[in-house]
């Protein structure tokens, strides 16, 4: 069976940035979407662009992939 693993971009926090973790590992703070695919790349995630526009790949809490401010 293919299963993805759970991509978690969190809110904006007050301060600026996205904590971005897969399989609730923590993998750093995004401020942009070049932070996400550059996080999902260092895990060994192909970082398609494809992924962001799908909510079964990347699960985008508080905005989508052009939330990043508070």
């Amino acid at each position: 069976m293919d299963e993805r693993p759970l991509v978690v971009v969190h809110p904006p926090s007050p301060t600026g940035g996205r904590q971005v973790t897969v399989n609730a590992a923590p993998l750093g703070t995004a401020y942009g979407p070049g932070d996400v695919a550059d996080f999902l790349s260092r895990a060994g995630i192909d970082p398609d662009p494809v992924w962001f526009e799908d909510p079964t790949a990347i699960d985008w809490r508080g905005g989508g992939p052009d939330v990043w401010a508070a």
